[in-house]
């Protein structure tokens, strides 16, 4: 059904269904001739404990609201701006920029990429959502900047193999919000790119992402370069593939 058939089944303004799909609390698909909204999400959203008026269910408060789940709705969608009031509407309710990391984000890219390898969603889906979430990453970002003093150098990055960027630019905020200077490699980088980039800024440490355990290899050339020309450097490895961050070297 349209969106506007959704409202007045809903009985609330075409704005305020709107704005629930714009919050990621009721699922809904953009199509080239608008929102459309299955009469099972419908149902779901219309169910009880679920006002109308898009309160969260009794038990459950704001802060502890579904975020993850809505906003990989909208990361799905390809909505930035739809993504982006999730964001605004879960710290609105108290939630920091790092548990937005942590835990939203993470925990909806983790989904999609699970939903993506059992057949649930298409490579365009994975995509989509990813481009989002890169765009999100560049808003929030600045938000975890520390004036001071730098505390020293840290490389982060994904080895060869690792195609993956989102964690390694979920990693390089954090830990330049606790006052570090970090300079990203990305995704699929050399064991020399390490290896120079240490050289040219006297890193103090380098941090590893991990996505899948083909990749622990690569990571271990990458630990054993840099050891073998810094080896008071440390180098630490760590993402989905381990359950805990791995110190490869010290």
């Amino acid at each position: 059904m349209t969106l506007h058939e959704a409202a007045e089944r809903l009985g609330v303004h075409y704005m305020t269904a709107y704005r629930y799909v714009r919050q990621g609390q009721l699922n809904a698909t953009r199509t080239s001739a608008g929102w459309r909204v299955s009469l099972n999400d419908l149902e779901q959203f219309s169910r009880p404990g679920v006002a109308a008026t898009g309160e969260v269910p009794k038990g459950r408060t704001r802060r502890h609201a579904p975020w993850a789940s809505r906003l990989e709705a909208r990361l799905i969608a390809g909505d930035v701006e739809g993504a982006w009031s999730v964001i605004e509407s879960a710290m609105a309710a108290g939630s920091t920029v790092d548990r937005v990391y942590t835990e939203y984000i993470t925990e909806a890219m983790e989904s999609i990429g699970a939903r993506w390898a059992a057949g649930e969603l298409a490579v365009a889906d994975e995509h989509r959502a990813t481009v989002v979430v890169q765009r999100l990453l560049g808003r929030l970002g600045p938000q975890l900047n520390r004036r001071g003093r730098s505390r020293g150098t840290v490389v982060v990055g994904s080895p060869s193999g690792e195609h993956h960027s989102i964690p390694s630019a979920v990693v390089a905020d954090l830990v330049r919000a606790e006052g570090w200077s970090v300079i990203d490699l990305g995704s699929d980088c050399p064991a020399s790119s390490f290896t120079q980039v240490v050289e040219e800024t006297d890193a103090v440490a380098v941090l590893l992402s991990v996505s899948h355990e083909h990749s622990f290899p690569a990571a271990a050339e990458v630990t054993a370069e840099v050891q073998a020309t810094h080896p008071h450097t440390l180098v630490i490895t760590g993402g989905r593939a381990s359950n805990t961050s791995e110190r490869l070297a010290q």
